[in-house]
């Protein structure tokens, strides 16, 4: 069923063909690019149930073969089609098309030779995040440009003229300024560090972490000016000009407000979502009560407790760590084994993932290794294997970047055994934070199904580890209920009958910032 794709605007017709077709038996529609093809068909009113998106299925392949993805997926050809029915038999058609089979029947095979159990479901997972991604970005999270004026106002004073710093912020500089006793650009780094270095503190950096144990009356000042210049920059008044838009209809007499980021499904190596635009993955908390219901509705937010632990007793096959997840609080349960104290127990279990070893954290590495060996030894695996260039894989088979060059030069020079070490926490880490990467995806796709099918909301944010939904009151209840049946299925669709337990907490607020 060959339609248009690219920057084509889909009309009225192809809209009405592709939801008949929905109807008719729910296809799964392969496409070049799900994130350059699905949003102008969502425009013409048309969804998909399912979707195989090419492009973020090669780069899995291509790194499960240990090679780069081949040029085969171009750009769009105005008469080209993008979508076609799952039925494998030859099409004729426009040429795009028929590369575009033939490129779908090549990631099948391809998919069956890797012999990797999950990476079909992966796939899947990943195309599915596709679809998640552009109906979020064109639903937009609902947004209340009153109270973000009002946050921003508080925090750094009136909106400046063009070219100045608010007021708030600008006193913040002066005091900076006066600390050091001269003036000076508190966001140049260069500037800051001469200003340090000739008031006779030998710091390196301007980072918190490293100022943190500075003592000089321009510490303070300096921390709250950064953090503040960063909401100003980042999530100010230009940056809701930008990124929140108003709908046409007033809701309950009030104007309501869509903040419309742009993500990008896999943006990182581990398969974490990243954006092109609007940082919705960094929203601070000073902004976050500007995320607000319509009238009449709800924003249902839930978050996994302790994922990356949890999942880490799953793929390890620990019994005593898979048991222990059966708590509501991880660490508190895993305390007494792990140095007694809760925050203890955390530091363990971090440092085992990303290879920590300040302070506290070798000690508590070593009870872990002898508390928990399954569960050590697999990311201690992953390290040593990550340190002499091999490939490790995620639960369903995402596979880390293979070494560049580069990485092979220096593991032979000077800085190989830095090189070496670093790589192997980056793969310790890449084993847990990928396949919570791919718990996420599959809950998702499970409520997504479940919000459409039974008209409760719409999933208006995603961050890593937490969901939300925006959806009227009444259905607030039954969404708390989907989002934890969606979490438990996931569980159960990773690992089986393994009584590993992975709670995500829903709460119902009016606003963003009543989450946590």
């Amino acid at each position: 069923m060959p339609l248009p794709g690219g920057a084509v605007a889909y009309h009225a017709d192809l809209a009405a063909a592709v939801s008949e077709a929905e109807a008719a038996g729910a296809p799964r529609w392969v496409v070049a690019d799900g994130a350059r093809d699905y949003p102008p068909l969502l425009e013409a009113g048309a969804r998909l149930d399912r979707m195989r998106d090419l492009r973020l299925a090669e780069r899995i392949l291509s790194r499960v073969e240990a090679h780069e993805p081949p040029a085969y997926v171009v750009a769009s050809d105005p008469d080209a089609g993008t979508l076609f029915e799952r039925e494998p038999e030859p099409v004729d058609g426009p040429a795009e098309l028929v590369r575009l089979q033939a490129a779908w029947l090549d990631q099948r095979r391809r998919t069956a030779n890797a012999a990797i159990p999950g990476l079909g479901a992966l796939l899947a997972a990943e195309s599915a995040g596709a679809l998640v991604a552009a109906e979020m970005g064109r639903t937009g999270v609902p947004f209340d440009r009153e109270v973000h004026d009002r946050l921003l106002r508080d925090l750094l004073g009136p909106r400046p003229s063009k070219g100045l710093r608010p007021r708030k912020l600008q006193a913040l500089a002066d005091r900076v300024a006066e600390a050091f006793g001269h003036q000076l650009n508190p966001d140049s780094t260069k500037q800051v560090l001469a200003a340090f270095h000739a008031a006779g503190v030998e710091v390196k950096t301007t980072h918190a972490w490293e100022l943190h144990a500075v003592d000089h009356p321009a510490v303070e000042a300096l921390k709250v000016y950064r953090e503040h210049a960063r909401v100003w920059g980042a999530f100010g008044w230009n940056w809701a000009d930008a990124w929140v838009f108003d709908a046409p209809e007033p809701v309950g007499g009030r104007v309501v407000s869509r903040f419309r980021p742009v993500y990008i499904v896999g943006g990182a190596d581990t398969g974490r979502w990243g954006t092109d635009g609007g940082g919705a993955l960094q929203l601070p908390h000073s902004v976050r009560e500007a995320i607000r219901a319509d009238p009449g509705w709800k924003l249902v937010a839930a978050d996994a407790a302790q994922l990356e632990p949890r999942l880490l007793a799953a793929i390890s096959g620990d019994r005593a760590m898979v048991a222990a997840t059966a708590a509501d609080d991880l660490y508190t349960e895993l305390a007494p084994s792990l140095g007694g104290e809760r925050s203890k127990a955390k530091i363990a279990l971090i440092s085992a993932m990303y290879g920590g070893t300040a302070g506290d954290a070798r000690q508590l590495v070593q009870l872990m290794r002898d508390r928990f060996p399954a569960a050590f030894e697999k990311v201690e695996s992953a390290a040593r294997t990550g340190e002499k260039g091999g490939l490790v894989r995620t639960w369903l088979g995402r596979t880390v970047p293979a070494p560049s060059e580069r990485w092979w030069r220096a593991l032979s020079s000077e800085d190989g055994t830095r090189s070496s070490a670093s790589r192997g926490r980056f793969t310790r880490n890449f084993i847990v934070q990928g396949t919570a990467a791919e718990w996420a995806l599959v809950l998702l796709a499970l409520l997504r199904h479940e919000l459409y099918e039974r008209d409760l909301g719409e999933l208006v944010f995603f961050l890593h580890d937490e969901v939300m939904v925006h959806c009227p009151q009444e259905h607030a209840a039954a969404v708390s209920a989907a989002i934890e049946r969606a979490a438990e299925e996931a569980t159960r669709t990773l690992f089986g009958t393994l009584p590993v337990r992975i709670p995500l907490r829903p709460k119902v607020v009016d606003s963003y910032s009543e989450a946590k």
